[in-house]
């Protein structure tokens, strides 16, 4: 699907606005679901807000780009002694971010069964595989992951970078090891969506 990418130059700027868009609302959720469990530190930092420039992440938006599939925003501040449950609380906060992948997905989906322009059905496609691709991936049980928060409690380790990196490197014919582990549940997922 990167092909269309540099092929098509609406295509580019439609996936690449909804690239940033996904990373935003993501990073968004995060913030406001901090906010709602009592934790003011995403409102005191700007960060309370659905402007995806500040979530974004300069190198996290290049990943995507270059991946297709894989990347980040800021990570999203909150600070657990504010929250009244905080074990929970963090696992509901780190919770966040994929749901609102997950629901974006589903929406793009929604708007793809009622559209009848097949120029902008591949580009719908592409941007609901990316949500699902995003939401999965950030599952993953690794720090700085949101995985890594809703699973282990927040741990992490002096290998968590290189993990990650082994994860979006491509080694396997060219895919990842995060690829081919996440592909058949994002494939059974885009196939229920679509």
């Amino acid at each position: 699907m990167l092909d269309i990418l540099f092929q098509n130059p609406f295509a580019f700027v439609v996936i690449f606005g909804g690239i940033i868009i996904a990373i935003g609302i993501h990073e968004a959720a995060h913030c406001y679901m901090a906010d709602y469990l009592g934790d003011p530190t995403p409102r005191s930092l700007g960060r309370l807000s659905l402007n995806p420039l500040v979530h974004l992440d300069l190198l996290g938006t290049l990943v995507i780009l270059v991946t297709g599939a894989f990347g980040w925003g800021k990570p999203s501040p909150f600070d657990p002694y504010n929250l009244r449950n905080p074990k929970r609380d963090t696992a509901l906060i780190a919770l966040a971010g994929p749901a609102s992948n997950m629901l974006l997905a589903v929406g793009l989906s929604l708007v793809l069964q009622i559209l009848s322009n097949l120029s902008i059905l591949g580009i719908l496609r592409y941007l609901i595989a990316l949500n699902i691709n995003l939401a999965l991936f950030n599952l993953i049980p690794i720090a700085p992951l949101d995985g890594s928060k809703i699973f282990l409690k927040n741990q992490s380790n002096q290998y968590s970078l290189m993990l990650l990196l082994l994860l979006i490197f491509p080694i396997f014919g060219g895919h990842s090891l995060a690829s081919l582990l996440i592909s058949p549940i994002s494939k059974l997922i885009l196939d229920i969506l679509i």
